[in-house]
């Protein structure tokens, strides 16, 4: 950023910005540019560059003059020849001066028959080529996109020579560039699109199976893949910062050439003439900057200047070829890397006219060679597709990354609020996190009520009342302002701050009171990597080599900061309107807490028997839902089985429930629904994964569906279960493998209007569309003759001018890759694909592409299904959505009994603390204390909200003094009125030495075990028995005051015991276990939690509870 501005964060207002920015960059591009050309080899680069900030260019005919010379120019390199066609004749109307020699030249190995042609303006285009090749590109040049073809393969007539033909349309006329084969290369016939997809097929996959989280991790293995594919000397990722500068965060090269990484470039270095071309023309090769250019002459009866923008071949600029030679760079492949930039464009909400977001700049891939270097052009094809797949990984971190730092800030606004609430407004400079961590900067300050709070690196208060004065002078009109320089704002002072302090964002509270943040001069943010910068070291300023335009950088930006970027004045303004308001309601309000805890009061469960009802609607839906639906729980068990899964399979509900649902699935389907199931415990839901299950109807094969999986969870979201929502698929299965297997004619199957054949299309090994059948012609509303015979890719599927338009460019470059995939034999796999049909809507669905076979086993092309979502999957899938919210329902019934019940528990603590306060006897304190005691337990169950945590031991538990008596006193008491009732004496028969022991740990979570072995003991004690408690300790000196106490407790009750089955359910974990059976499930898992087990010991005619658990013990000094 160049200038302040008012403190406001629209991105419209953003994108002006940067549009005046090119618009000021574009004249400072030009002067220097006319200034080289001045100059010569008397040029001085690092002065043009630092003085170019600070003066105006001479005028606006310098700025014309350039720009003209950049799309107007006249020459190309040598490498190859160019013709320009009128679009209407097909005849020449401009030419190279080499075209003639390259084209016409006779080849002593060609028999050549009468009068060669002559090459000039007004020579049909017919009489150059062989009849093939001239049928060929005017087959291509009677296509509206005409690119898509390209590379055309031609043959000269005169001397057989192969061409790679490059088209492109400019306006009246069309531009052929002619890049001759090489003897070593195999000519490519197919559709030169598909074909250089194969060449980046490695790298693509390598691209896509990186995860996402690491932009670093990203760049670097483009240069790598780059560097093996493209085989040049270095290759660099490049990228654009938010001022235009530019930066190498990623390199590789080969062994003895200095390394670039880390360097920053100013925005001059790469003109924004340039990169408004890189955003049209994606690659970009320069073969040899020594060479020689070659002239174009054009018809001077046209009325207008030839373009040669879009031309492969275009020559570059001459500062720019004396650039490289000074970084002994003599040959360069540059592909540029576009993202998505802000919101979409427009407002439509029509569905027939998808958005287009608008598209930047964000980087270059950067190839550099020490020596010529000529990459043909399906190569440089295949690396424009690789770029593209590239791109689209950069806009997903790049969005990844927002998430995170919005996030973040939300986070930070949120706490910051929280201070606010109980110190307004200095809490927010006083404590922490602190407005510091709101964005990053290096200071920031508080004038409120005139008093000043400082964090970090600041101005001086005497500094920071001046810049207040001077905004309340000259930016009263507006709530603050955000600039990345003091000085260029015209602030008189900023100059004293010297580097620590040029940048600023400041917001105001109230008109006297405001907040500042503080940024230093961006080259303290600026590292070398790899290449070590010593203070003393000098370069000849003058020449435009790398490190002195990195030189010429650090003076530019000595006098800014690091921009501010809208997201983070959006987060200050956040917190301004915060504050703002905060101070409006300065007198804090009374909450009327008795009228909250009326309503609550209130609320009564008459609901239940509604929800029920609702509950019981939703099973009979799913139970009858025309789409197979199953669940399991966390262990993988079928809970559930409708009756559409079980008419398929053959297996009756009660036969499928409980059984693992990895042994109800075919073999081959294994790993897949393994897979499917870890993922969706892990709350990561797939959808429409395709496996095979078993079938017990008899000469029935596999029942193959398509599922989408869907967690289920409960209030805290902790998942609980999955839920499969499937749709049988075996009848096009057995179509498609039909379709598949089958060789020759294979149009009976295609054309067949039965219902059961999917939407089919086909693609021949040119990238032509070769079949659409009746299926597709009703989903799309094109007919087969209106799309057969024309680009699959960039005709009928496109993202501007096609058939079926596609969303975006990323659905056109996954289309690419999945066509590229198949053909070369890649297994086949569903992938989400969407477009527009003929009357606007737009079709989701699942797109499945195979290759096609001829009877010798060589790939002749595709074909692709479609799969629709059923009707009766969109109802299923409504039916669980509905089941989710039915079960939110019940867990939000449950959370209100919980609350409830701490009202009357607050009512006996209240009791309690009042009793304290009385005067009680010996007895009457104990009964108070295992009052409290038990108090606790119950505020501690009730706590208990994720009893999933506490079965898989993710469990804090707390350490505090207590002796064994008050925990057995407090248990015994919970199961004396049931003991009572049936006449069962409890004894406690344990030593006073082992009860009167200190001990530490949880005494809560030790007590509610031992009750609730209590109780089960209880309750299979017959009438009139007997129960016996017993506790043993033995003690390890682990240090000189501390011993691990290692507690023995035995619970010895009489008759035949707990029964086998409650007694499994405390080991494992039972989706069905009982009330008692979850208890005890519950116990164990504590007292695992406490370094100890469980076991139950039968004898003859009693059985025995045995609880050991690991404690600390203080060791009591002897005397």
């Amino acid at each position: 950023m160049s200038s302040s501005r008012l403190s406001h964060s629209s991105n419209t207002s953003g994108r002006s910005r940067h549009s005046a920015r090119i618009i000021a960059q574009t004249t400072v591009d030009a002067k220097l540019h006319a200034d080289f050309e001045e100059s010569g080899s008397s040029f001085d680069y690092s002065s043009s560059v630092r003085i170019s900030g600070e003066q105006q260019p001479r005028s606006d005919k310098v700025t014309t003059a350039y720009l003209h010379n950049i799309q107007k120019g006249k020459f190309i390199q040598p490498f190859g020849c160019l013709l320009a066609l009128d679009e209407k004749t097909y005849k020449v109307i401009a030419y190279s001066e080499n075209a003639p020699e390259m084209l016409t030249m006779v080849s002593h190995a060609v028999p050549s028959v009468g009068d060669h042609p002559v090459i000039g303006i007004g020579t049909d285009i017919k009489t150059i080529f062989t009849p093939p090749s001239s049928s060929a590109l005017l087959k291509a040049l009677g296509i509206g996109e005409v690119s898509l073809l390209n590379p055309i393969l031609v043959h000269c007539k005169t001397s057989g020579k192969p061409f790679y033909a490059i088209i492109h349309r400019v306006t009246g006329s069309l531009i052929i560039d002619f890049e001759p084969v090489k003897p070593y290369e195999v000519p490519m016939t197919a559709a030169g699109a598909l074909q250089s997809y194969k060449l980046a097929a490695k790298a693509i996959t390598c691209l896509q199976s990186l995860p996402s989280g690491s932009m670093e991790r990203l760049c670097d293995t483009m240069v790598q893949e780059v560097f093996e594919l493209t085989g040049y000397d270095r290759v660099m990722t490049y990228k654009f910062h938010d001022d235009d500068h530019g930066e190498v965060v990623s390199e590789i090269t080969k062994p003895g050439l200095e390394p670039y990484l880390g360097l920053h470039y100013p925005a001059t270095d790469i003109p924004q003439a340039a990169r408004f071309l890189f955003m049209k023309n994606k690659v970009r090769m320069i073969v040899d900057c020594r060479a020689k250019h070659v002239k174009v002459f054009q018809d001077e009866k046209l009325p207008f200047d030839l373009t040669l923008c879009g031309s492969t071949l275009r020559a570059p600029h001459s500062c720019h070829l004396q650039y490289m030679e000074n970084m002994n760079s003599i040959a360069s492949l540059v592909m540029a890397v576009i993202v998505n930039d802000g919101d979409e464009e427009g407002d439509s909400t029509d569905p027939a006219q998808p958005q287009q977001k608008r598209k930047r700049l964000w980087g270059l891939v950067v190839c550099h060679n020490t020596i010529p270097r000529f990459v043909p052009f399906p190569l440089r094809y295949a690396c424009e597709f690789l770029a593209q797949v590239f791109a689209i990984h950069v806009n997903k971190e790049l969005e990844l990354e927002n998430q995170i730092i919005e996030k973040n800030i939300l986070r930070t606004q949120t706490l910051l609020c929280d201070m606010l609430m109980r110190d307004s407004p200095v809490g927010i400079v006083s404590q922490s996190p602190n407005i510091m961590d709101l964005v990053k900067c290096e200071g920031a300050a508080l004038l409120y009520k005139s008093k000043i709070w400082k964090l970090g690196v600041t101005p001086s208060d005497f500094q920071l009342h001046e810049i207040a004065s001077w905004l309340s002078e000259y930016h009263m009109d507006s709530t603050g302002l955000s600039t990345d320089s003091l000085y260029d704002a015209g602030f008189p002072g900023a100059l004293t701050f010297g580097d620590v302090v040029c940048g600023m964002a400041a917001v105001r509270i109230t008109p006297m009171d405001m907040l500042f943040w503080f940024r230093s001069h961006t080259a303290a943010e600026i590292r070398w990597g790899g290449a070590k910068h010593e203070p003393g070291e000098k370069d000849d300023d003058r020449k435009m080599h790398p490190r002195s335009s990195f030189k010429a950088f650090l003076e530019v930006v000595k006098r800014r900061s690091l921009p501010w970027k809208d997201y983070e004045m959006d987060a200050i303004h956040s917190l301004q309107l915060i504050l703002r308001n905060a101070n409006k309601d300065i007198e804090p309000t009374d909450v009327n807490t008795n009228a909250i805890h009326s309503k609550l009061s209130d609320l009564k469960i008459e609901g239940m028997q509604e929800l029920e009802a609702v509950t019981s609607e939703m099973v009979r839906l799913i139970e009858t839902a025309t789409v197979p639906i199953l669940a399991v729980d966390v262990d993988g068990l079928v809970n559930g089985w409708n009756m559409k899964i079980a008419e398929l399979t053959g297996l009756p509900v009660d036969n499928a429930i409980r059984k693992h649902l990895l042994t109800l699935v075919e073999d081959s389907s294994v790993e897949t629904v393994k897979n499917m199931l870890f993922l969706a415990l892990q709350g990561k839901e797939e959808k429409n994964i395709q496996f095979q299950i078993k079938t017990l109807l008899p000469e029935a094969g596999p029942i193959s569906l398509v599922v989408n999986s869907c967690a289920n969870r409960d209030l805290h979201e902790n998942v609980v279960g999955v839920c499969f929502v499937a749709q049988d698929v075996t009848g096009q299965k057995i179509v498609m493998d039909k379709f598949t297997r089958i060789e020759g004619d294979y149009k009976a199957i295609v054309q067949n209007p039965n219902p059961l054949i999917p939407p089919i299309f086909g693609m021949d090994e040119f990238g032509c569309c070769s079949e659409w059948n009746p299926a597709m012609t009703k989903l799309t509303g094109w007919k087969r003759d209106e799309v057969v015979d024309k680009m699959l890719l960039g005709e009928v599927f496109a993202t501007h001018i096609a058939c079926c338009r596609l969303k975006n460019q990323e659905s056109s470059v996954n289309l690419g890759v999945i066509l590229n995939n198949a053909m070369t034999g890649h297994e086949p796999e569903k992938v989400p694909f969407g477009f527009f049909a003929r009357g606007g809507k737009y079709v989701e669905c699942l797109l499945c592409v195979n290759k096609k076979l001829d009877r010798q086993g060589a790939v002749t092309g595709v074909f692709c299904f479609l799969q629709l979502p059923s009707h009766e999957l969109q109802q299923a899938l409504h039916v669980q959505r509905l089941s989710e919210q039915t079960a939110m329902k019940r867990l939000k019934a449950l959370a209100y009994l919980k609350r409830q019940i701490r009202n009357p528990l607050s009512g006996i603590i209240f009791s309690r603390k009042m009793m304290e306060g009385t005067e009680l006897g010996p007895e009457q304190k104990g009964l108070l204390q295992t009052s409290t005691l038990c108090q606790h337990q119950l505020s501690k169950i009730l706590d208990d909200s994720d009893l999933q945590s506490i079965i898989d031991g993710y469990l804090d538990l707390e350490m505090v003094e207590f002796t064994l008596h008050e925990v057995l006193v407090a248990s015994i008491s919970q199961v004396m009125l049931k003991s009572n009732g049936k006449g069962i004496r409890v004894v406690n028969d344990t030593a006073e030495e082992v009860t009167s022991e200190t001990l530490y740990g949880d005494s809560v979570r030790l007590q509610q075990v031992l009750a609730d072995f209590l109780l089960i003991s209880v309750n299979f004690t017959p009438n009139g028995g007997q129960l016996v408690v017993v506790a043993s300790l033995t003690k390890d000196q682990l240090g000189q005051s501390v011993h691990l106490a290692h507690l023995e407790l035995r619970i010895t009750h009489a008759g035949g015991g707990v029964p086998e089955s409650l007694l499994n359910q405390m080991f494992e974990s039972d989706a069905d276990a009982s009330e008692e059976g979850i208890s005890l499930l519950i116990s164990r898992r504590l007292v695992k939690l406490m370094n100890g087990d469980i076991q139950y010991l039968r004898e003859a005619g009693r059985s025995t509870f045995i609880v050991t658990v690991e404690l600390a013990a203080a060791n009591r000094s002897r005397t």
